[in-house]
């Protein structure tokens, strides 16, 4: 700055022009020299105190930005650095201008010449050109000003900002620049200044609204005196623009206070030294002074937690989303999410922690409910027998129930691989598809079908399905809700119920059909017996008589074996021939096995023991695996040849079916006995057949096994325990029992006896009269209850052979003979009845527990071998 200039000391010697001149360059650079130095000192003075002031300030705020900014200070004090050296630099250069003048004043006879002086002021031009390059080079505003305000110099920095050049802005006051509206004016200054004055130096943050921006400008200064003889006559400023900081600190002082996510800052010592007002409210107090007052300790209450989350935080840059538990100041937890992160200083010290926190304990119910909800949901579908099928409208599944794996064979992650409908039969697609189109496009709101559905193992199921729409947000139809269920077995169940109901009616029709057709067999086999005992008949007629009572023999087995099988008894288990149950069982079967070309090879065996058993179970048990073996051979073969084998092994019986058929894979082997399981096609079986063996055998005390032979077919072998010899009764059927043994014992007649027939049937009492008459018996007959009843009251009978259903419906049997019995007063006979059904399975009724029972058919020997056992009467000659 510019100065007026001051006389000084004039040199000796020389004329007075040039000692003149001597001394006025003398004098300037003595007052440019002290200038020189003042100016130094007070930019020393202003650098030093500004990054002292700076550093001191804004540490802790240049610490807490996320990108550390220690390095810009560090630079400050380099610049520092470098401006002394500059400076240095330019003092030698006055130095050596100084001892230059000073030689030209020493030098009195040889006077400065104009190049010395030319040279001289182009030096002093120089620096002061570079004292302007370095007030220049400041990012920083530097201006000099008197005390009433009026700009003595400035840098670029200022001129820039106020937009005007060096020459309009030296001699204006710094009030021409500002506007007093929005910021600190000139009376702010005018207040401050008896203070500064006394200071001589001032520091801090103005505001100040520039009329060439039209906008506030935050400014840090640093202000000292200029002191010349012990007084101020003017101020020099250092100001850095902070406006942009300070805008950054109004934001983040604004997020501060404004975020719902409660931001702490803490100490390592357990101090809580800042905290925004969510925090406040987050934790349940009233005011941020009352939280500051507690320790972290008093909030964090788990101590492991809390040390945990110290290691992990000092262990790396940020911690995020830790999960932690906080306690409010009602004492009630809270779960909350922790980001944090250590702040150090430059030793790397842990000054203090910061981070964010935020209250998830409602979410957390949320989840915990929403968890709830869905594992019962999941639960429920689990356990529910159905399988549910989640299908888009483009027909692609989203979701398959667990369950699928049960019904279909085929997993979860297996079935969303497929499309809908794949796997169902091709002609069930056309309504599969319809249902599924109008459910889709909301012309239905439930539907239900049953399609086939192809099992993993290849056969088919038949599946009830249930169609509901899934409903989107908007209320559209955005897929379809599919219940399924296994009905495969309750088909069945439904088939092998009809069929159980056509069995009962057949078991029923064939009840009657037996009692009709033994009636004329009783009479067949009677006849035959008597014409054959005849005498002069030739061998011719002899031969024909013995066929028509063999014949006549096999079809009363037949209509024996049919009853049996129809009609199973319920009497206790009897001693039972093993051969004769495979007999019977064969004679049943006979006619298929014929017409399929089976051959059937088995032959008796004497040394077998008999067995404990129900005869018509145990031929059913037969009969099931005979014809389990035929269908077996037709699947592979037109004609084959079954093999049954019987031997005594211990104390057990052992029968084997073989067959030459198709055989058993190895996988249906082990389920082969199972309830349902079945190797046929759709409405071949039931599955029910070797289940219900395997019952029936479990109930003799017998097991069944199966096999699949190496040469092809299976065979299926049945064991039985054998009797005991306390256990063997004597066969109950007359059939069971030989000619010869009957006629023995018939040989040995009874004496003189009356007997009364009552049947319905003229051949069957023609018969009974004619044949007991020949064994020296008294036979009356009659064809009514009521004309049996008068022949009784007038008559005295020791036997009466009574039919046991009569015309007279089911029942009659028993009340004709009650009224009989009731007429003979105190002479009452001995009631035999004769019935078409199974003797074996009739129960006594009251009043006739001790009577006997003759079943039909029958020849004359067997009466009388049922009389003779009856009567026990010594035997008597033939008349």
């Amino acid at each position: 700055m510019p100065e007026k200039d001051q006389p000084g000391p004039q040199p000796q010697g020389g004329s007075p022009a040039k000692q003149e001149n001597r001394v006025s360059i003398s004098a300037r650079l003595e007052h440019f020299e002290k200038r020189q130095a003042d100016l130094l000192r007070l930019i020393y003075f202003v650098l030093v105190t500004v990054v002292a002031a700076f550093l001191w300030t804004q540490w802790d705020t240049l610490r807490t930005f996320f990108f550390r900014l220690e390095g810009a200070a560090f630079g400050l004090v380099l610049l520092v650095l470098l401006l002394g050296a500059y400076t240095w630099r330019r003092t030698r250069e006055i130095s050596e201008l100084r001892g230059l003048v000073r030689g030209l004043e020493q030098r009195d006879v040889n006077s400065a010449s104009d190049k010395q002086l030319e040279h001289l002021f182009g030096m002093i031009s120089r620096s002061q050109q570079g004292y302007r390059d370095l007030i220049d080079s400041f990012d920083d505003v530097l201006i000099a000003l008197s005390l009433d305000g009026e700009v003595r110099a400035a840098n670029r920095r200022f001129s820039e900002l106020v937009g005007m050049t060096f020459q309009q802005i030296i001699g204006k006051k710094l009030a021409e620049f500002l506007d007093e509206t929005g910021g600190q004016g000139t009376a702010d200054a005018l207040e401050g200044m008896p203070r500064f004055l006394e200071r001589r130096s001032w520091s801090g943050v103005v505001q100040i609204r520039l009329k060439s921006r039209n906008a506030v400008f935050y400014f840090d200064c640093v202000a000292h005196a200029m002191v010349r003889d012990d007084v101020v006559h003017g101020i020099t400023i250092l100001a850095r623009d902070v406006t942009a900081l300070r805008r950054n600190e109004a934001r983040f002082t604004e997020l501060f206070e404004t975020l719902q996510e409660g931001i702490y800052i803490v100490t390592p010592e357990d101090r809580i030294v800042d905290a925004n007002p969510a925090l406040v409210r987050i934790l349940g107090y009233e005011s941020k002074e009352e939280l500051l007052a507690r320790k972290v300790s008093e909030v964090f209450t788990d101590e492991s937690l809390r040390n945990v989350v110290r290691a992990e935080v000092d262990r790396q840059p940020v911690l995020e989303g830790r999960e932690i538990v906080l306690i409010r100041k009602d004492g009630k937890p809270i779960t909350c999410l922790n980001t944090a992160a250590a702040v150090r200083d430059g030793s790397g010290k842990i000054v203090r922690y910061q981070g964010a926190l935020m209250d998830v304990t409602a979410r957390r119910e949320i989840e915990r409910r929403l968890h709830k909800q869905q594992e019962f949901a999941r639960r429920l579908v689990d356990s529910f027998p159905d399988v549910i099928f989640v299908v888009d409208t483009q027909g692609r599944y989203t979701f398959v129930s667990p369950r699928v794996k049960d019904v279909l064979g085929s997993s979860s992650e297996e079935m969303m691989l497929k499309n809908f409908g794949e796997c169902v039969h091709p002609d069930d697609h056309k309504e599969l598809d319809d249902l599924f189109s109008e459910i889709v496009s909301g012309k239905q709101n439930f539907g239900s079908l049953e399609v086939r559905v192809r099992h993993h193992a290849g056969d088919w199921r038949v599946i009830r399905a249930h169609f509901s729409p899934l409903s989107s947000e908007s209320g559209g139809t955005e897929g379809v809700v599919i219940s399924g269920r296994d009905v495969t077995e309750l088909k069945r169940l439904g088939e092998q119920l009809i069929q159980s109901e056509k069995l009962a009616a057949i078991g029923q029709m064939l009840a009657g059909v037996a009692h009709e057709l033994n009636n004329p067999l009783t009479a067949i086999l009677g006849v035959t017996e008597l014409v054959r005992e005849r005498e002069g008949l030739d061998e011719a007629m002899k031969r024909q008589l013995d066929l028509t009572h063999r014949q006549a023999r096999r079809a009363a087995r037949i209509v024996q074996n049919l009853l049996e099988f129809s009609r199973p008894t319920a009497t206790p288990k009897a001693s039972v021939e093993i051969n004769t149950i495979i007999e019977r069982t064969l004679q049943l079967h006979e006619h298929s096995l014929k017409r399929n070309s089976i051959e059937v090879s088995f032959t008796p065996k004497e040394d077998i023991p008999p067995v404990i058993g129900d005869a018509s179970q145990l031929i059913q048990v037969f009969l099931n695996l005979v014809i389990n073996a035929e269908q077996a051979i037709r699947e592979v073969r037109e004609s084959g040849r079954i093999q049954i084998r019987a031997a005594a092994i211990s104390n057990r019986v052992m029968v084997t079916i073989q067959d030459d058929g198709a055989g058993i894979a190895p996988e249906a082997l082990q389920k082969i006995f199972d309830p349902f399981f079945t190797t046929k096609r759709p409405g071949g079986g039931t599955g029910l057949g070797l289940s219900i063996c395997t019952a029936i055998l479990r109930e003799h005390g017998g097991t069944i096994e199966a096999q699949s032979l190496p040469a092809g077919g299976s065979a299926f072998t049945v064991f039985l325990p054998a009797a005991t010899s306390g256990e063997v009764k004597p066969a109950a059927s007359p059939l069971g029992t030989s000619a010869t043994q009957i006629e023995k014992s018939a040989a040995a007649k009874p004496p003189a006896k009356s007997v009364l027939v009552l049947d319905d049937e003229e051949s069957i009492r023609s018969l009974l009269e004619e044949g007991l008459a020949g064994y020296g018996l008294r036979v009356v007959c009659a064809g009514t209850a009521e004309e049996a009843a008068k022949l009784g009251a007038t008559e005295t009978f020791d036997a009466v052979l009574c039919d046991l259903n009569l015309a007279g419906g089911a029942g009659s049997g028993h009340d004709a003979a009650a009224k009989v019995v009731a007429a003979s007063g105190v002479n009452k006979p001995l009631v035999i009845f004769m019935t078409g059904d199974l003797a074996a399975g009739i129960e006594g009724r009251a009043g006739f527990e001790n009577s006997a029972f003759l079943q039909k058919p029958f020849r004359i020997a067997d009466v009388m071998n049922v009389l003779r056992e009856a009567l026990m009467a010594a035997p008597v000659a033939k008349s």
